[in-house]
């Protein structure tokens, strides 16, 4: 008997439209020409992978015309490696150009080019002819955002039904060759929570989620409260048609996000405009349930169990992911595996668990309207190359079983007061039925930070406590890094499962007088701390310097070149590197330069927006570049690296280089201040001890890893509005 829940694994592929524009995901991420990258899925223990043979792809000119060289090199290797297709037709798309969502070959045309598929591969056995064909027709024929960008009730059901119908007619096409053929029917699944003056809206959205599901049921006929309403646009001939000839799916493939349970509240004047729409009678902020509704919403667990008891059919989670930080990407993935455990032994029958997206997404922070970020999944591939992340160590221990990763046995921001951001409304229903299970153990290893004063072992502190990362952040009475007795002592004390070591010596120009005590603390006290933290087995993360390189080069550094300090503080950096080096540990060195941030009234940034504030003029020189960096942003990405398990050299900076003259024009100017009271001049007339490199600009070989400095900038301007605000009040 096979044992449940299985790891399936999930490639983002959508291929959708947008006016004349295709966007295909699979370009975007690379796996368009990295045959290697099933090898990798593979080596992650997966049992079967959702994988695209898509319409759009194979015949985008003529539907008998057909490229198989991509799809015949990568299925025959998935087949050699033991992993089991379910071949994915159709993904958020509306077809090629001689067809569209609401065209009356639409159906006939994707069934054509099933049974090709079929015909060509008949040793598949899943499918997935249209993936969440209710959200696509929302999306496309309702909101307007995709091909052909309609946005009427009765476009909308002819969508769905075109899509239902490509489902029917698609399955008894691949049945004809392979009649072991099973469909595994993928939707969104949330539930919508109402105000009591919007229950009608919300009980129709509610029932309006199982459509897509009830018409391939065969559970929509005249005694349907929805049968009279499609008919009523002139398709009730459609409806027989299905009802005539259902085609029920062997799986409920389940799509649950964070954001898939939502809360209508009419109360308008609580929510941010950007949230308030309605219907053609009502006006409401329609918001993510998880961030008013107290206790928190049914979530996955109570989805799984709706559509259990709806159909009685195995469930499959088809897609779980969280565009987040690392430590909540895994905690929300080891919940969904945690959930369809539990759900299992409770005879609930859920078949698998599917890790999505094995390589990320890029631009559903847009809808795929237009270009957006990239959100890392089991791999990150901002890089061009994909590098595992902590999520890949995380699904080989669930299909071994073995320990997971520290940070992953916390509660994810959705069970924490955090998940909070509107005024909070009471939902009358005992949050343990919901919820139940879903933490594991606390972790009894904290995350040791070393630095208790300093601008970037606070800014780690508050990164952690907002994080649910437990940590302990030691003083120099806590641990002295000039005393390896000290450093032995506490980390025998504390047993953290990684240091960050955030102390040292800051001040660049008394260096150049007290140059050993700088070395002590920045080279030999920190070399002494990670080969202390490499006899136990501990990974580290140190933070170096701009500094090291001596600005000679002409173009921006990146992690290989060679360092040549010109200044004390930078020779102390350039040793510290150099000493942790030669270490076979897991060790994480943080390359940055010229911080700032709200937090730290001594930042430059901050001592800009200070004196412009007075009415004061201000100097900065125009003859030194630099590569400023948010340090909220340094921190989250430096302690995703880290959770990572990297190693070696990494330059993090928000990826401008500019001079500090211009960089405090655009803070002056950003923060509503007049940059022309900012004045350029040569960094010579502040007669600094210290030499300083003319251009240090900083690049990355590892691929990009912190916002842009606009976004940097804004974040920190907002900062200064919102403490205005306050005072103002």
């Amino acid at each position: 008997m096979t044992e449940y829940p299985q790891l399936w694994g999930g490639l983002e592929c959508t291929v959708n439209r947008v006016h004349e524009h295709y966007g295909d995901q699979i370009r975007l991420s690379g796996h368009q020409d990295r045959l290697e990258d099933l090898d990798r899925f593979a080596e992650l223990g997966i049992k079967a992978i959702r994988y695209p043979v898509l319409w759009e792809r194979t015949s985008p000119d003529h539907p008998d015309q057909c490229d198989w060289a991509w799809s015949d090199q990568r299925l025959s290797r998935l087949r050699e490696l033991g992993v089991r297709v379910i071949a994915g037709l159709i993904h958020h798309g509306s077809g090629p150009r001689y067809t569209s969502l609401v065209s009356d070959n639409f159906a006939e045309g994707l069934a054509t080019h099933a049974r090709h598929v079929a015909e060509r591969y008949p040793w598949i056995e899943d499918w997935t002819p249209v993936n969440e064909p209710l959200t696509t027709a929302r999306f496309s024929a309702l909101y307007g955002h995709w091909y052909p960008h309609l946005r009427s009730e009765r476009d909308f059901w002819l969508a769905l039904l075109n899509q239902v119908d490509a489902t029917r007619l698609s399955m008894r096409a691949i049945r004809r060759i392979n009649p072991a053929a099973r469909l595994i029917q993928t939707d969104d699944l949330g539930r919508t929570y109402a105000t009591a003056a919007l229950r009608d809206q919300a009980t129709f959205d509610n029932m309006r989620r199982w459509t897509g599901w009830d018409l391939l049921c065969g559970k929509i006929d005249r005694s349907d409260p929805f049968w009279k309403r499609i008919a009523a646009f002139g398709l009730e001939h459609r409806l027989q048609t299905i009802l005539d000839d259902p085609c029920p799916p062997d799986v409920i493939g389940i799509n649950h996000y964070l954001t898939s349970d939502r809360f209508l509240d009419h109360r308008l004047q609580r929510y941010p405009r950007h949230l308030h729409g309605g219907s053609e009678t009502q006006l409401y902020a329609d918001v993510e349930a998880v961030r008013v509704l107290d206790p928190p919403s049914q979530g996955l667990e109570g989805a799984i169990r709706e559509a259990w008891e709806r159909y009685r059919l195995p469930v499959a989670i088809t897609e779980v992911h969280n565009g987040c930080t690392r430590e909540e990407q895994l905690r929300w993935m080891a919940q969904a595996w945690d959930v369809a455990t539990r759900l299992n032994d409770q005879r609930v029958p859920v078949e698998a668990v599917t890790i999505w997206s094995l390589l990320g997404s890029t631009g559903w922070n847009t809808l795929l309207t237009r270009p957006g970020v990239y959100e890392p999944g089991v791999w990150d591939v901002s890089s061009g190359q994909p590098r595992p992340t902590a999520m890949a160590s995380l699904v080989k221990a669930l299909a071994t079983k073995a320990a997971r990763p520290p940070v992953t046995t916390e509660a994810g921001w959705w069970h924490r007061p955090v998940r909070m951001v509107h005024p909070p409304v009471q939902r009358p229903a005992p949050i343990t039925q919901h919820i139940a299970g879903s933490r594991g153990p606390t972790s009894p290893r904290p995350l040791l930070i070393c630095g208790a004063t300093g601008t970037l072992g606070q800014a780690m502190a508050r990164a952690c406590s907002l994080r649910n990362i437990p940590f302990i952040l030691t003083s120099r009475q806590d641990l002295d890094l000039s005393d390896r007795a000290s450093i032995g002592a506490a980390l025998e004390r504390l047993r953290p499962w990684a240091v960050v070591n955030a102390a040292g010596w800051v001040r660049v120009d008394e260096a150049e007088t007290e140059e050993s005590a700088c070395m002590l603390a920045n080279a030999l006290g920190a070399i002494a701390l990670a080969e202390a933290c490499e006899r136990e087995g501990i990974p580290t993360l140190s933070f170096s310097s701009d500094l090291v390189f001596d600005g000679t080069k002409g173009s921006a550094y990146v992690e290989s070149d060679a360092v040549s300090p010109c200044n004390s503080y930078g020779r102390s950096k350039a040793q510290m590197e150099a000493g942790i080096a030669e270490l076979s540990g897991q060790h994480l060195i943080a390359r940055t330069a010229a911080f700032f941030s709200p937090y730290d009234q001594y930042n430059f940034a901050t001592a800009v927006v200070s004196a412009l504030a007075r009415g004061e003029e201000f100097h900065a020189a125009s003859d030194l570049v630099v590569s400023p960096t948010y340090v909220p942003h340094l921190v989250t990405a430096s302690l995703d690296l880290l959770i990572d398990g990297e190693a070696g050299l990494w330059h993090l900076t928000n990826g401008q280089a500019l001079s500090w003259a211009d960089f405090a024009k655009s803070i002056a100017e950003i923060c509503g201040h007049d940059p022309s009271r900012v004045h350029a001049v040569a960094h010579h007339a502040f007669g600094w001890p210290a030499p300083r490199p003319a251009n240090v600009a900083l690049a990355t070989a590892q691929g990009p890893q912190l916002p842009s400095l606009l976004s940097a900038m804004e974040h920190f301007a907002q900062h200064f509005r919102e403490q205005s605000m306050q005072n103002a009040a």
